[in-house]
């Protein structure tokens, strides 16, 4: 999946502004530009769209772990240089403080079924024979779950 597409998607289930998600990369210790922020945010095809590299969307899966749980104790994680979808939706699983059991509950809010075993093969590392890549599909879904589930559970506490 693009990760300019995630970042929105991340950005609109939780109704961030602009401002927000810098503030987001700062509590991960980077420091990012508002215009930067709208070139990413930008649609694919805009003369002013600009890519967001693995690094950048790490950086902003960090920073967004620290706002939803708290900022740890002394040293920050360090950004992966390079991202697959395993690493997404761990990140987002961490965010969030999710169980398996809940994230079962997100793909089948979007109508997707996996199975328990299959889920627990993506969080498994690469070595692991039972490791299996996350497909563009499951984590599309994934977050269609997560919009369908956070953004109605804001609009009720309106």
């Amino acid at each position: 999946m693009n990760n300019n597409a995630i970042l929105r998607k991340v950005r609109y289930t939780f109704d961030f502004n602009d401002d927000k998600i810098v503030s987001i990369f700062k509590l991960a210790d980077v420091e990012v530009e508002r215009t930067q922020v709208t070139r990413w945010l930008k649609k694919d095809d805009h003369e002013e769209f600009e890519n967001l590299n693995d690094k950048q969307l790490a950086t902003f899966l960090n920073g967004f772990i620290n706002l939803r749980r708290g900022k740890r104790e002394g040293e920050q994680p360090k950004p992966e240089k390079n991202l697959n979808n395993n690493i997404i939706l761990r990140k987002l699983k961490i965010a969030l403080n999710l169980k398996d059991t809940d994230i079962l509950d997100l793909l089948d809010l979007a109508d997707f079924r996996l199975g328990k075993s299959e889920l627990s093969a993506f969080f498994r590392k690469p070595s692991h024979q039972h490791y299996r890549l996350c497909k563009d599909q499951v984590l599309r879904n994934f977050l269609m779950g997560m919009q369908l589930k956070y953004k109605k559970g804001e609009k009720k506490n309106k």
